[in-house]
């Protein structure tokens, strides 16, 4: 397929663009195979707006008389109004736009044709793969092995060629754990606590059935991770109720008599659906500029947004208090074990584990727990807050995740190395990128796509110099101490920087921020003199020291 045959009006003249407080601006309006571009005609302060046709999230169009009007609701919740004048001109820029924004082959997409313009210092891909997380752990312990039994994905599909186990059980007995877990998802390394040597594990559920089914090599993967003595926790991401129904459809949970040394604790995280309404509900109540006080906190309360924040974060410390301070090892898992699953065991890493709370450590993060642990981006973020197609697999699983390390960074903020920016920027690639990074819903659809051969990485563009530096956080002084987040309702605060940012005028937030960092500059340098100073002042004494311990000898030599 050609792009030229969707695109009916590559360019229009006399087009206006409204953004929330910009003044508007008259220019000229190109479309793309990938892109719409408007191009200001002010030789004073020219303008340009790029954006992505996959950033789009849904269009609406209006008329009076012969203008237009498109309105471009974006899936970052940006909201910008094209002015067009001629109806036909208008007709055919929005249904050029609806098409090239919902492209159904993966491989139209902009991160296949993207050529960088920077040099590339670091191949991305390669960064954080498996053998080089295995290589850090087997420095700590000799207690697991890496295991190639997902050679070609021929074991399970949602997992990475190769996966971290327990050295005492070998491959064979791993293939009949597969058999007996949802989407052969069988029990994996998630997390080694250096501290005290538990471990978190996840999977998904097992497929015990109405007939109580059960699998002794299960049973045995599980119980290797535990020390002599010692029970171990498991973690259901479902409320009981569900986790009881799911027997019936021939899931279910691991049941008390055959896993005698593992208690079972139900933490209800909700998913699909339900989350996407909360965020729809959010953002609608965001944009709505014209009710009260008592409207916006009745709508925020409404949107549940918040609630759902609280119970994941909740189950995260539940997972790391079990870990540092009960001394267990965790097993992690809900149905198919790529949603909660994967929020509750990365927050927990990012409480537990101070590497996660630097820049590489939590793009490791996201790989290792996200990416390669196989959650759906493909199909959870194929649309944001403003579409009007009927939702099939869409939830903001990623961004509920996003937002509840930012509630952490707010209460820990000397104990990040990266900054909110660094979140936005990971939400806004993961909904629509140039990059391949978030494309696919797992590895093994990855690999067929050739991404790393084809597409560039999004940490390929992080990782340099220039752009690392807007990331940090000016306030980091690493901390190698667990941190433990309040979960208290009045601890809990909205996101503005993603849900407030297109509602609000950025300048004096940006002044604020700006001002700080000169602040902390300032006294870096002023302690920087001090430590001079210190040094200057402990030479003096030395030398005065040295000078009177001279002068007595001369003294004492004189003397006698």
């Amino acid at each position: 397929m050609e792009f030229a045959e969707l695109i009916k009006t590559p360019r229009a003249d006399n087009v206006v663009l409204h953004r929330p407080f910009y003044p508007a601006v008259e220019g000229t309006l190109c479309l793309t195979g990938h892109h719409l571009i408007f191009s200001s005609r002010r030789q004073d302060n020219a303008e340009e707006l790029w954006l992505l046709h996959s950033d789009i999230d849904s269009i609406e169009k209006r008329f009076v008389g012969s203008l237009g009007t498109i309105i471009i609701k974006c899936k970052d919740l940006r909201i910008i109004q094209l002015d067009i004048p001629g109806m036909e001109e208008c007709l055919n820029i929005a249904s050029s736009i609806e098409a090239l924004s919902t492209l159904d082959s993966v491989t139209l997409m902009y991160p296949f044709f993207y050529r960088p313009m920077f040099e590339i210092s670091e191949d991305g891909w390669r960064s954080f793969l498996p053998d080089q997380e295995f290589e850090l752990l087997s420095s700590v312990t000799d207690e697991w092995r890496l295991s190639c039994i997902n050679k070609e994905f021929s074991v399970c599909s949602s997992y990475p060629p190769l996966v971290i186990v327990p050295k005492s059980i070998d491959d064979e007995a791993l293939r009949k754990v597969a058999m007996f877990r949802q989407g052969s998802r069988f029990p994996v390394l998630s997390y080694y606590h250096k501290k005290n040597g538990m471990v978190m594990m996840r999977s998904s559920q097992p497929l015990t059935g109405t007939n109580g089914r059960r699998c002794k090599e299960d049973e045995k993967l599980i119980n290797a991770t535990l020390r002599p003595g010692k029970r171990g926790y498991i973690i259901d991401t479902r409320s009981l109720n569900v986790a009881q129904q799911a027997r019936a459809k021939g899931g279910g949970f691991e049941q008390e008599v055959h896993y005698p040394q593992w208690r079972r604790i139900h933490k209800c995280i909700e998913r699909f659906n339900i989350l996407q309404e909360s965020l729809i509900k959010l953002v609608e109540a965001c944009n709505d500029q014209s009710h009260n006080m008592d409207r916006w906190l009745s709508k925020l309360e409404a949107s549940n947004w918040l609630t759902h924040i609280k119970e994941i974060l909740t189950a995260a410390c539940l997972a790391a208090q079990c870990i540092d301070r009960e001394g267990a090892s965790v097993l992690v898992h809900g149905t198919e074990g790529t949603d909660s699953t994967l929020q509750v065991t990365s927050l927990a890493q990012i409480i537990l584990d101070p590497r996660c709370r630097t820049i590489r450590g939590f793009e490791s993060l996201v790989v290792r727990e996200w990416l390669q642990a196989g959650h759906p981006f493909q199909q959870r973020c194929a649309q944001s807050a403003y579409s009007n197609s009927k939702q099939k697999w869409e939830a903001p699983v990623f961004l509920l995740f996003l937002d509840c390390v930012w509630q952490i960074l707010r209460q820990f903020p000397c104990s990040f190395e990266f900054n909110e920016q660094f979140l936005i920027l990971l939400f806004e690639h993961a909904y629509a990128s140039q990059f391949g990074t978030f494309l696919g819903n797992n590895e093994h659809e990855r690999s067929k796509l050739k991404l790393p051969q084809k597409t560039m990485s999004l940490w390929s563009w992080v990782n340099r110099s220039e752009e690392l530096s807007k990331f940090q956080n000016p306030l980091f002084e690493a901390n190698s101490l667990v941190i433990w987040p309040s979960v208290a309702p009045q601890s809990l605060q909205l996101w503005e920087g993603v849900f407030l940012r297109w509602n609000r005028p950025s300048k004096f937030l940006d002044e604020a921020h700006e001002e700080m960092i000169n602040i902390i500059k300032y006294n870096k340098t002023l302690q920087a003199k001090v430590n001079a100073l210190r040094r200057q002042l402990a030479e003096m004494e030395t030398d005065d020291r040295m000078q009177e311990n001279l002068s007595w000898r001369l003294k004492f030599t004189c003397t006698y």
